[in-house]
């Protein structure tokens, strides 16, 4: 299976995000447009009202920025020991202007200082001057949120990276959809890993209710972490919003082999699940097929057993005469099959008796399923479902695999969704599988049978 889990990290939101912000490369210097102009200003015609109106910047600012200034941009300026001027001219900003030069400032020397601090200071001090607009703005506030993080201020950090997504920020190599991913990655780094899943869940669930695609990198983060955490039912939500919405080969051998990975199953639940693995051809191993043969019992269902053994002499994944147990089962399951077609004639006469028992309806629906009779096993499972003693889960399920089976997509996947216990996370696979049968792909892609 794809290595879809990962260590844990601390935050380090610059590097999850990958942005190519400019302020978040930690060496874009920000200079203060109009600054030098408006001390300048100070010495003009006082009826000069258009020149002086270019920045807000009292004298008394002036007069402690522009030393300090000079004092920074000397050769060999020690940045860190410059630090408590800086912070000095804090209750100095008064107007909107002198609170971004001094944040400009701060966010200038904190590189030269390597004090993240000190540069979110000076960020949150540009953003609270109100003058940038536009794309700055949420430029700004991802920065901001990117400092937050790796000083693990979560709180913080979110928060203005709502703000940024709320402003529908977005450039050339930053979607909105890398934002709300990124907004789950400060929880999962916080390990909060619930509120993360809830985070990427509803934002998938939002983007579905405006008709919009959803990015694959939230299907496989989501199963990603709550794969690694054993985080159920929430793994299997994820799970199925994937192959559903890109359903590669790939993708559904990890689906499966996870949801196998996860759980201990019976064989009859395993069987199943295996049969959705033929369908989707996530089948490609030995052992793969040594457990499905076991899982559907060579006496009970041999039509199946025979056709699996073949698929697999056919790519080539088990040799003919490299394994004496295969070759036995085949042997088995190929003299089975004439007498099992035999008897299954009187079988449909004694399981449609009005005193027909819950055994002999079942197997008659199970060996319908096994000659992919879909219809003939589709009305004994119904008939099944309202018997006493019904094991109502296995049967909703084999009732739903013969409904996909017919083409009915739609009924199958209501049958699907009533499934509960340990079936639910194969019946909600089978669930995204007749959603494909409903796009248009195959129905009986591999012929299913069926056995408890």
């Amino acid at each position: 299976m794809t290595n879809l889990s990962s260590p844990r990290r601390p935050a380090r939101l610059a590097r999850q995000l990958a942005l190519a912000v400019a302020l978040a490369s930690g060496t874009a210097l920000l200079a203060v447009p109009g600054f030098t102009d408006a001390a300048h200003a100070q010495k003009k015609k006082k009826d000069d009202k258009q020149e002086a109106a270019k920045a807000a910047y009292s004298k008394e600012f002036v007069a402690a920025y522009t030393p300090l200034e000079t004092a920074l941009k000397a050769p060999g300026a020690d940045a860190a020991a410059l630090k408590p001027q800086i912070l000095a001219l804090v209750p100095l900003s008064v107007s909107p202007d002198e609170k971004l030069a001094v944040g400009v400032m701060m966010y200038n020397t904190a590189i030269a200082a390597k004090d993240p601090a000190l540069q979110l200071q000076g960020v949150e001090l540009m953003l609270a001057s109100g003058k940038p607009t536009g794309d700055d703005l949420g430029r700004y506030n991802i920065v901001a949120s990117q400092i937050a993080g790796q000083l693990n201020q979560y709180d913080k950090a979110r928060g203005y990276l709502q703000k940024a997504i709320d402003a529908g920020y977005s450039a050339p190599n930053i979607a909105t959809s890398d934002l709300q991913l990124s907004m789950a990655e400060l929880y999962f780094s916080e390990k909060r890993d619930q509120e993360g899943l809830k985070y990427l869940s509803d934002a998938i669930a939002a983007r579905k209710a405006q008709g919009g695609a959803v990015d694959e990198k939230w299907y496989r983060r989501g199963v990603s972490v709550a794969y690694a955490g054993e985080i159920t039912p929430q793994v299997y939500d994820f799970v199925q919003g994937w192959v559903a919405d890109y359903p590669t080969p790939q993708n559904w051998r990890d689906a499966v082999n996870l949801t196998r990975n996860l759980n201990e199953f019976e064989a009859p639940i395993m069987l199943d699940l295996f049969r959705l693995g033929d369908r989707v051809d996530s089948i490609n191993a030995k052992n793969d097929y040594v457990y499905y043969i076991e899982a559907a019992d060579t006496r009970r269902l041999p039509a199946e057993v025979k056709r699996v053994i073949e698929e697999a002499f056919t790519r080539g994944v088990i040799a003919r005469g490299s394994d004496s147990w295969i070759d036995e089962q085949y042997k088995v399951a190929s003299n089975l099959i004439v007498q099992d077609k035999t008897a299954l004639p009187v079988l449909e006469r004694d399981a449609n008796a009005p005193t027909a028992q819950l055994r002999t309806v079942m197997a008659a629906a199970d060996g319908f399923l096994s000659y992919d009779e879909f219809g003939k096993a589709a009305a004994f499972y119904e008939r099944a479902l309202g018997m006493p003693g019904a094991d109502r889960n296995l049967v909703l399920t084999r009732l739903g695999i013969a409904q996909v089976g017919l083409g009915n997509a739609a009924a199958a996947r209501e049958t699907f969704a009533k499934v509960e216990g340990p079936r639910a996370p194969v019946a909600r696979l089978w669930t995204a599988y007749a959603g494909q049968v409903a796009a248009g792909a195959p129905a009986a892609a591999a012929a299913p049978a069926a056995g408890s």
